[in-house]
């Protein structure tokens, strides 16, 4: 699937999460590296200021937040299924568990431990001092708990899924990989970028089996492009994907609204509506270099607004 494009940093959670889920799916896709803090803008003029990492393109249709990129990527590609049928709607709870829940222990616990250093180790101090000014500005008003009460969070966290596997089953909610265990990955991931956090796994013997398996899957395989490629790609795009409005979702087709997520990064992104369902917002927006685009944001997680008037 060559004109999928994830535009992604090596060291983002969830970007590792999309590209297991790509690999998973055996697919094939182009790979965008973007910059680890703001100035993007590159990534500003495709999305119209989400600074989320990772952004999904295939052609002028833009997509935030893993939660529809993987979404996506299952209907473009069913099989292997992201979603089977042998595990209902826990997947969906479980999941969004992990994005949230869990990856908001093991994260930071990690970064705290191991400092940014560890995560970005050629970088230079002025990059780490912007680094953590560019965090704290994406993270301002999320409450977090302290390093101890984060390690016994944690510890929890990460019994629950041991004992999760303590029968045998090879995955999270089965016999079946799922996005769940895609959500899970990610933060086990990271925690494995530094050795000191990794340790803490070592108790855990079901779980490092079950990553192992989660590795194993890897990314695919992808070309390398630049994000000046893949503006043009998006400017010489002549269509986009079909999308409709439910009237009884509060909104009329062609409002002017905003829509930005609800927890962190919140920057809001201005359009014309063009897309509205129980699952999913779309935008349409224009930019001299982008071109018209349409850029789809998850209802969950997410809040969309009337622009105000002057």
């Amino acid at each position: 699937m060559s004109d999928l494009i994830l535009h992604h940093y090596a060291s983002s959670p969830f970007s590792e999460k999309v590209r297991l889920v790509l690999g998973m799916k055996g697919l094939h896709w182009k790979s965008v590296d973007i910059p680890v803090m703001m100035p993007k803008p590159d990534v500003v003029a495709l999305t119209g200021g989400y600074r989320r990492t990772p952004f999904m393109q295939i052609g002028a249709d833009i997509y935030c937040d893993s939660a529809l990129m993987c979404r996506v990527i299952d209907r473009l590609q069913p099989e292997p299924p992201l979603y089977p049928d042998e595990t209902g709607a826990i997947v969906h709870m479980v999941s969004q568990w992990a994005d949230s829940a869990l990856f908001w222990v093991a994260v930071p616990l990690t970064i705290q431990i191991n400092g940014p250093v560890g995560i970005f180790p050629q970088a230079t101090p002025e990059f780490l001092k912007a680094f953590g000014a560019d965090r704290a500005s994406m993270t301002a008003g999320v409450r977090r708990p302290g390093l101890h009460d984060t390690r016994v969070q944690l510890s929890h966290y990460l019994g629950w899924i041991e004992q999760q596997l303590g029968d045998g089953r090879p995955f999270v909610l089965g016999s079946l990989p799922s996005i769940a265990d895609f959500s899970i990955a990610q933060s086990v991931w990271f925690m494995h970028l530094s050795p000191k956090v990794a340790a803490v796994l070592q108790p855990f013997a079901k779980l490092l089996g079950w990553y192992a398996r989660m590795k194993a899957f890897g990314h695919g395989t992808h070309d390398e492009l630049s994000s000046s490629d893949a503006l043009a790609i998006a400017a010489a795009a002549t269509s986009t994907v079909g999308c409709s409005i439910d009237p009884a979702l509060g909104f009329d087709a062609g409002a002017e609204v905003t829509v930005n997520a609800l927890d962190y990064g919140a920057d809001p992104v201005a359009g014309t509506l063009v897309g509205l369902t129980h699952d999913e917002v779309v935008l349409e927006r224009s930019d001299h270099r982008a071109g018209r685009v349409h850029v789809h944001f998850p209802r969950i997680g997410f809040q969309i607004k009337a622009q105000s008037r002057p």
